[in-house]
């Protein structure tokens, strides 16, 4: 199982539909606090349809709270700024696959800090910054299931 790591989300129809992709693929999601929606805001519910009661989700008050509770993880971080692609990531069992916020990606201080772990999905037009959301989340989760197939 992959862990689906989103922090600080804020549009509810990528969370609900990221939630979907994590029933689907056998993965667990950690949604990291604050949100820029309710959790039980319709568009999140409608997203996630009747699903999210069977999601595995472990909600978190702060990125220190997801740190301190998963010391010992290994992660894979996305960002954009990333210079290694997706399919360098070195995917193995219980690997948290952290994304960040849809309008400014992960903050500066997990950037910085997790530079070797840093990875982006490649884009071939200089005309888009990212990717949305629930799409990368998609594309590398399924890497990893392709990967980790494999060996």
């Amino acid at each position: 199982m992959l862990n689906i790591v989103l922090i600080h989300p804020e549009i509810p129809n990528n969370t609900g539909n990221i939630g979907r992709l994590a029933l689907g693929s056998g993965c667990k999601l950690h949604l990291v606090k604050p949100f820029g929606f309710e959790i039980d805001d319709t568009r999140l519910k409608r997203a996630g349809l009747d699903y999210w009661q069977h999601l595995d989700v472990q909600y978190y008050e702060s990125i220190d709270d997801f740190f301190d509770k998963n010391t010992s993880k290994k992660f894979a971080f996305l960002s954009s700024h990333g210079t290694k692609s997706h399919y360098e990531i070195p995917f193995e069992n219980d690997l948290f696959l952290v994304f960040g916020k849809e309008s400014k990606g992960l903050p500066a201080e997990i950037t910085s800090t997790y530079q070797n772990q840093l990875y982006t999905i490649p884009m071939f037009s200089e005309h888009i910054r990212s990717f949305n959301l629930a799409n990368a989340v998609g594309i590398v989760v399924y890497e990893g299931i392709r990967q980790l197939s494999k060996q």
